[in-house]
């Protein structure tokens, strides 16, 4: 019930706006990100009042709604709560579906609060008005286009928030969208909220679902549900009983015996749990750097795509079963490998439909990070004799090629500097990622980073690894990082490619400020490192290939980054020892490691080509 009634449409307005912001603070939203605008000015009065010394909200002022979406979207990944992204009318409002679709995709919970022209303005000419009802399309898991606030409807306005946050929470995380008209007068007093639960309880939260609500669909038709497992011959299908009981017991002792792997990708679970489980079942863990899984552990296979550019390897390790949890690996190699395998595959990845290669056998609709909990069920049967072995002798002898040749000074395929000079990408992977302190996050680029970590990078405690893989873009990824820098509170790098650093470089604006302590390693090969690795490099004619995908950009990115705020300097000696001074000095920090394109792809072959001879002997040594 209402203290008061509201008198000016103006205050109704104002009231709307900060019962939705009380109501997600309740709900335990603790970041905001506000782009300036007039028509939005309700709802940025109400978060600023949330804001500031002793408030519950941290508000973060960005310039650009492109770059704000993916601050907002970075705080999602970091926390696994959404964050508040609001923009005024128009384009403004358009400039966040890039971050709409990585949240979509990638399962990152989101808040987009779009504000509006009343419906007498739409489709009339006003200026800064377009439609945005529904637009990002089937990207949101909600919408909701509730109309100028009414103090009539006040009674709904918290249940509004509420299942606002509820959607974009849950067992399928990611974005909703408020589309929120406001009316001139925009700037009033918010009269008293309507009435919240008692001792500040959320207005409404969303109970889990029991067994029953756990269903897993195959290409072949079976359905299973709460335990009840069924196929189209009533025979018994052990690959699909997972979806009746997430935890490793019958199910897993079924599936026990043979040759198998389970590929772990991000929000795979307790790692180390995990690995009790591949132990107990025999099985290699193929983890992607983003998993939890990716830690030392005797059954961890690190360098998979170097792995297997060995033809004895990707022959003798072939599986027999593969249970996925979570997306595929970023490796075009690995995916393809996979998918050739001729295995038996069980993929568990949410509530999301994740079979690019249209290659699984069963699909169980779970969190991969619930799906193998608990201890592993005592006296499994072990897989055919030598299987896990085999894979571990590959794996060190991987591990030993790489650290001879990337682990002396230089980080050149021979231990000193790469072909043309410079430094070698895949050691800047490698030594980033080890120069880290504990406790530290570390956001990977699309393109070449996240597949150089993967590559070549050794796996690690005490660093959480994240990337926008949902749509695999290089697009605000600057942003993200000073997000997941802000969200996680904890020190931060970014390593990054020249392009996608400059395609986001307006997300450095205001991060000087925004009090987190990030290191951009910016990898600068001046163009498009990645399409020297694919067919057009060979197939286009030199100066077309560079005009259309190398694509020099001839800047100083140094220069560049200083321009928006950031302390950078170029690094061409001891990248460890500048990553981890950096971090001393704390703040906005941008190292630029100069590469040589060409040269890459030429240390990219050695570099896989000693892989591939390493495991070959090694594997040769035990036939």
């Amino acid at each position: 019930m209402l203290a008061r009634r509201m008198t000016e449409p103006e205050d109704v307005q104002a009231t709307f706006a900060a019962t939705l912001v009380d109501e997600w603070v309740r709900g335990g939203v603790e970041h905001a990100v506000v782009c300036p605008g007039s028509r939005s000015t309700p709802l940025a009065l109400a978060v600023a009042a949330r804001g500031g010394p002793g408030g519950r909200l941290r508000v973060h002022v960005h310039l650009d709604e492109r770059s704000a979406g993916f601050l907002a979207l970075g705080i999602g990944l970091a926390t696994g709560r959404p964050a508040v992204v609001v923009t005024t009318s128009g384009t403004a409002a358009a400039e966040l579906h890039p971050a709409v679709v990585e949240a979509h995709q990638a399962g990152v919970p989101l808040l987009a609060c779009t504000t509006d022209r009343p419906p007498e303005l739409r489709d009339v000419g006003a200026p800064q008005t377009i439609d945005q009802v529904h637009l990002y399309g089937r990207a949101v898991r909600w919408f909701a286009d509730p109309g100028v606030p009414d103090r009539a409807a006040a009674g709904t306005w918290r249940a509004l928030a509420a299942r606002a946050l509820a959607e974009a929470t849950g067992d399928h995380p990611g974005p909703v969208q408020l589309n929120l008209p406001f009316r001139e007068p925009l700037v009033g007093t918010p009269e008293a909220l309507p009435s919240g639960r008692p001792g500040g309880r959320p207005w409404a939260v969303v109970a889990p679902a029991g067994p029953a609500a756990t269903a897993a669909v195959s290409p072949e038709g079976r359905v299973t549900a709460g335990g009840a497992t069924a196929a189209p011959d009533g025979a018994a299908d052990p690959a699909a009983e997972l979806a009746g009981e997430l935890a490793p017991g019958a199910v897993l002792a079924a599936m026990a015996g043979r040759r198998g792997v389970i590929v772990a990708g991000p929000r795979s679970g307790d790692g180390e749990a995990l690995h009790r489980l591949a132990a107990a079942l025999g099985w290699p863990v193929l983890a992607d750097p983003r998993s939890p899984a990716w830690r030392p552990a005797p059954t961890l296979v690190p360098h998979l795509d170097a792995l297997l550019r060995s033809p004895r390897a990707a022959e003798a390790l072939r599986p027999e079963v593969i249970v996925r949890l979570g997306p595929p690996p970023a490796s075009r190699g690995v995916t393809e490998w996979l998918a050739g395998s001729g295995a038996e595959e069980v993929v568990v990845a949410g509530r999301s439909w994740s079979d690019p290669a249209a290659t699984a056998a069963t699909v169980v609709r779970a969190n991969p990070g619930a799906a193998l909990t608990g201890d592993p069920p005592p006296r499994l049967a072990p897989p055919p004799a030598g299987w896990l072995d085999a894979w571990q002798a590959a794996a060190r002898a991987a591990a030993s090629a790489l650290a001879a040749r990337l682990d002396a000074p230089g980080g050149g395929p021979d231990g000193g500097s790469p072909p043309g000079g410079g430094s070698s990408e895949p050691a800047v992977a490698r030594q980033v990622v080890a120069a880290l302190p504990h406790g530290a996050e570390l956001v990977v680029s699309s393109s070449m980073p996240v597949r150089d970590v993967e590559r070549y990078a050794s796996p690690r405690r005490g660093l959480r690894i994240s990337a926008n893989r949902g749509a695999n873009g290089i697009d605000g990824v600057v942003s993200t990082a000073v997000g997941v820098a802000v969200g996680s509170g904890a020190p931060t790098a970014l390593l990054i490619g020249d392009l996608a650093f400059l395609h986001d470089s307006n997300g450095l604006l205001g991060a000087a400020g925004r009090g987190v302590d990030l290191v951009c390693v910016v990898v600068d090969n001046d163009g498009g490192g990645i399409f020297s690795f694919l067919p057009q490099a060979r197939l286009v004619p030199s100066d077309r290939f560079e005009q259309l995908f190398g694509t020099p950009h001839g800047l100083d990115l140094v220069a560049v980054a200083a321009a928006l705020g950031a302390e950078a300097r170029a690094v061409t000696g001891d990248l460890p020892g500048a990553v981890r001074a950096a971090l001393d000095r704390g703040g906005l920090q941008v190292l630029v490691v100069r590469t040589d394109r060409a040269a890459n792809v030429e240390v990219h072959r050695q570099l896989d080509r000693a892989v591939a001879d390493a495991v070959d002997a090694a594997l040769r040594a035990r036939a």
